[in-house]
């Protein structure tokens, strides 16, 4: 019986994926995959690395228990004291606490220890490498690279570099104060490094990320007055960048003055290929402990309705009908209390707030709203 053309053209992709494996073989990488079937693929996310912030997971990767990717690169960019260098530190914290490697590449000299401990760093642990130039970034990134391949492939490793905008390049440093430093040469640094670590980083468990700080364009009158510093290679390459927004302070009042205790966090996912993009979080950052996770969970749970409230209570009502009150102060105890309460919420969070591809609804021109200000020439 004659073979149909979908089963020749099977055959066919077969042969070429081994005459492909045969031809690169010396390279010691697979070179043609299945996505259905092959999970060694350069495309498949090797993990995932949380952000201190589970609802923030949950935006990057449209799924439970989610994070910054491992085997991708993430790019966080943000005005200053907007909490760029704190969400990576988490990241790091996070990292640890999974058993893995963290290393911080800094070239700003600005670390606090003190900090880094309150938020879960063991810096015993924590491989700082201060760094004054692109190109020894991207030096020390192949070498962590290939020193892992060679150790211990299965060992998860979180880089950090903070950040982009406080590096320079070596052309630069060579040059006096007083004489044109070749701007340019950091963006073609940039690019040439990024083209080459891109595939390294897919192939091992290293979660890469780089904090940015935006500048505002000259002469922008209309659409989006900011952009990165170093040109176009880190959003080209990066699978998730996200921008965050400082949008008001937290007060308290301490021994009776008025003090500020924190930020409030917008951080809106700007480009995302894990999950779908322009989603926004918005998180409490408290000076002496870093982000408040639960504070997250009340914020999307509101937003959600699924839970109502009455003055300064909160009520949610569980899956057998029970009602918990609870003041918003007291969520974070309640909940760390109760762990059939917590996995209840959380799974209540991700079945309102994950994206379902493929619903099985279809939408016409007059059911949908079309945000005609949002302009986003970056991401």
């Amino acid at each position: 019986m004659s073979k149909s053309k979908s089963e020749q053209a099977d055959e066919l992709a077969v042969a070429l994926a081994d005459n492909l494996n045969k031809k690169f073989k010396g390279s010691g990488f697979k070179a043609a995959f299945f996505l259905d079937s092959d999970t060694e693929s350069p495309s498949e996310v090797r993990g995932w690395v949380g952000s201190g912030s589970d609802m923030l997971d949950l935006a990057i990767s449209n799924r439970p228990n989610g994070g910054f990717p491992v085997g991708r690169i993430t790019e966080i960019t943000g005005l200053e004291a907007s909490g760029k260098s704190l969400l990576a530190a988490h990241a790091l914290a996070n990292t640890q606490r999974n058993g893995g490697m963290a290393v911080y590449i800094d070239t700003e000299n600005a670390v606090s220890r003190e900090f880094l401990e309150a938020i879960g760093l063991d810096l015993e642990k924590m491989l700082y490498v201060p760094l004054d130039t692109v190109e020894d970034i991207f030096e020390a990134i192949e070498s962590i690279t290939e020193s892992v391949r060679k150790s211990n492939k299965d060992r998860l490793v979180t880089i950090v570099v903070d950040s982009v905008m406080g590096a320079s390049t070596k052309i630069e440093m060579a040059k006096e104060f007083d004489k044109d430093g070749y701007a340019t040469s950091k963006a073609i640094i940039l690019s040439k490094g990024m083209r080459k670590i891109t595939n390294m980083i897919g192939r091992e468990k290293i979660c890469l990320i780089f904090t940015n700080q935006l500048r505002t364009r000259l002469g922008v009158a209309f659409g989006d007055p900011y952009t990165t510093s170093g040109g176009k290679a880190i959003p080209f390459h990066a699978s998730v960048r996200l921008r965050l927004k400082s949008v008001g302070q937290i007060k308290a009042k301490i021994d009776g003055v008025d003090q500020v205790i924190g930020i409030k966090t917008r951080c809106q996912v700007i480009k995302n290929r894990m999950g779908p993009p322009l989603k926004s979080i918005d998180y409490d950052i408290y000076f002496e402990s870093g982000i408040d996770n639960y504070g997250g969970w009340l914020n999307v749970m509101k937003d959600y309705k699924l839970v109502s409230q009455s003055g300064a209570w909160y009520t949610y009502t569980k899956s057998n009908g029970e009602e918990v009150k609870f003041l918003s102060k007291d969520f974070q105890s309640k909940v760390l209390e109760d762990d059939e309460l917590m996995k209840e919420i959380y799974q209540s969070i991700c079945d309102s707030y994950i994206l379902k591809y493929n619903p099985g609804e279809d939408f016409g021109i007059d059911d949908i709203q079309v945000d005609e200000e949002f302009v986003n020439e970056e991401g």
